[in-house]
């Protein structure tokens, strides 16, 4: 199994426009973070989590041409903005097939998708919109894509947004996540690699800070855990990184992890 970090930044990226802190004005590499995303490799199966606003520098940079299915973890921009650049993978195979791509979401992201991007659903299609299958997921209930489980975790982005999880296999997810519930954090027994959201040490009203994020991963303990979808805030990478507890990284944009 293999994960790749494709972004680990927060809603404005980093570096921000404008900015001039120490962490956006840094020559290091691992401190330019492109909006949240990640791709899942297990079983023959291709997955992205999230395609936001950089999701075809991403694509190209990792150099992919086949997706099996994107998992959104709810509807915010940063996280469905890049959806529309699923046209090339449809068009990977042309003029031998047209290659839909199947996303998965709860009612209420699909239901966004289908708003923002009302000309990929319409009856009266132009040439060339995003051929998109989209799959209703229930956060109780496990689903399959091929030979691979998920099981998704709900949690919350805040009072006001729902946001979804997931596990695959050893692996889970969390991004955007404020609170979470005992019993979706029971699902989580047994994850040998815990990647968590962490905006920033500061509390934040919707985000967990980097001391709630490793709350959650001291009670899940497991082998491995990375901080993701981190603002400027985070401070720059080699400082940061030397000050987390053992077991724990920040993680990067195209680092590569393996497990099994």
């Amino acid at each position: 199994m293999k994960l790749t970090f494709l972004g680990t930044g927060t809603s404005q990226g980093v570096p921000v426009i404008g900015c001039q802190c120490a962490v956006c004005r840094s020559d290091d590499p691992r401190d330019r973070r492109l909006r949240t995303s990640a791709m899942v490799e297990w079983r023959g199966v291709r997955l992205v989590i999230d395609a936001g606003p950089d999701f075809r520098y991403q694509l190209l940079r990792e150099g992919v041409s086949r997706v099996d299915g994107i998992l959104l973890t709810h509807f915010h921009k940063d996280h469905i903005g890049g959806l529309d650049d699923v046209r090339a993978l449809n068009f990977v195979d042309y003029p031998r097939a047209v290659r839909p791509v199947d996303l998965y979401a709860t009612r209420h992201t699909l239901a966004v998708v289908r708003k923002d991007y009302d000309y990929a659903f319409v009856a009266d299609r132009y040439r060339g919109v995003p051929e998109i299958r989209l799959h209703e997921i229930d956060q109780q209930i496990p689903f399959r894509i091929g030979e691979v489980e998920i099981v998704p975790i709900a949690g919350r982005h805040s009072d006001r947004f729902e946001v979804t999880g997931y596990r695959i296999g050893s692996l889970a997810y969390l991004t955007d996540f404020k609170q979470i519930d005992e019993a979706e954090l029971a699902k989580l027994e047994g994850v040998e690699l815990l990647v968590v959201n962490a905006l920033r040490f500061a509390p934040h009203d919707s985000h967990w800070c980097v001391e709630e994020a490793l709350e959650v991963i001291r009670r899940v303990r497991p082998q491995r855990a990375f901080l993701t979808h981190m603002s400027h805030e985070i401070g720059r990478y080699a400082e940061t990184n030397e000050q987390l507890p053992e077991g724990v990284e920040l993680a990067y944009d195209g680092l590569v992890v393996g497990y099994h």
